[in-house]
Parts: structure tokens; C-alpha cells; sequence
């Protein structure tokens, strides 16, 4: 199975900035659909940011326009990337990549659509 790996987080005040990565294990990120979610306690988890395959477009959520960017790596297009900027303290949660087996899906932020999920990085944001 298709094996998804996190790292980047940790704790920032606000206005700060963290890029967190997301390696795969397998297949490149040019095939399907990756996102990055997040989930606070006591929250649902929700679509933070999408990229569709290849690269052709982006999604964001509400709370992520203009402050977050999601990227590939240019060259072995196996790592994903979240580009976090002028964190707020509501930005603090765990944040996961994942992915779906099969293209399209329905909505970039539907996460019964992912079926591969990787462990989680932590991202705390104090003031």
C-alpha cells in the first residue's frame, strides 16, 4: 500500500511560517489527487489545500487563501509540500496528506474521497 510520511511541524507564534512535507512511498504525485488536511481537538478534520494531478490546479479552503501555497517537488515529484505564512493560533492542529485510489474525486475536500492517510505532523501556533 501506498505509504505516506509528514514532517515540518512544530510550534511557531503568530506570523510565523512552517513548511511541512509529505513523501510517498510509491507513485508519483503526478497521478492523482493529493490534500492536506488538519484536525483540531474536539474539530472534524477538514480540507486545508488540494493539488490535482500534475500539478494543473489548486484548491484552497477559505481559512487558507492567501496564506497557504501546496507544491510539488520539481524533480522527483514524490514530495508535497505546504507552505504555511502569518500563522494564527487557529492555524493549530495536526495536519495529514493523503490520497485517493482512483481519479477524479467528487470534491477536493470530501475526506471519505482519501483512502491513503499518513500519520500526521503537529503544527501549534501560540500568541
Amino acid at each position: 500500500d501506498l505509504q505516506l510520511v509528514e514532517s515540518g511541524g512544530g510550534s511557531v507564534q503568530t506570523g510565523g511560517s512552517l513548511r511541512l512535507s509529505c513523501v510517498a512511498s510509491e507513485y508519483t504525485y503526478n497521478d492523482y489527487y493529493v490534500g492536506w488536511f488538519r484536525q483540531a481537538p474536539g474539530k472534524e478534520r477538514e480540507g486545508v489545500a488540494a493539488i490535482t494531478p500534475r500539478g494543473g490546479k489548486n484548491y484552497w479552503s477559505q481559512s487558507g487563501k492567501g496564506r497557504f501555497t501546496i507544491s510539488q517537488d520539481s524533480s522527483a515529484k514524490r514530495t508535497l509540500y505546504l507552505q504555511m505564512n502569518n500563522l494564527k493560533t487557529e492555524d493549530t492542529a495536526m495536519y495529514y496528506c493523503a490520497a485517493p485510489d482512483h481519479y477524479p474525486v467528487r470534491r477536493w475536500n470530501d475526506i471519505n474521497e482519501y483512502n491513503y492517510w499518513g500519520q500526521g505532523t503537529q503544527v501549534t501556533v501560540s500568541s
